[in-house]
């Protein structure tokens, strides 16, 4: 499964959030279905709260290689930290397959 493709989908059919404190706001909240978070973010500490957070939470969590493609999933033009999908729109049937490997 192809996570940009997947985040892209969600965008244009759904919602997201983009940048670390809105997806941190959004998995606190309770309203982040799946998270992405770039591996190549420097300083790494920018990130390194998702996971945990995510686990305590019961959101799915994935890291993807690139900030740049990331960023271009989610329909900017600069790199993006990470993206919390809050609505999946059509891409609801994928999402509920992330869960599902993550269990």
């Amino acid at each position: 499964m192809d996570f940009y493709t997947l985040i892209e989908k969600a965008r244009k059919t759904g919602k997201i959030d983009k940048g670390v404190n809105e997806v941190t706001k959004a998995v606190e909240r309770g309203t982040a279905k799946a998270v992405f978070a770039a591996a190549d973010v420097s300083p790494k500490e920018l990130v390194a709260h998702l996971p945990v957070l995510c686990k305590e939470k019961n959101v799915t969590f994935i890291e993807v290689d690139s900030k740049q493609k990331l960023g271009i999933a989610a329909g900017i033009a600069v790199g993006t930290a990470a993206i919390a999908i809050v609505n999946a729109g059509e891409a609801d049937k994928e999402i509920a397959q992330l869960k599902a490997k993550a269990a």
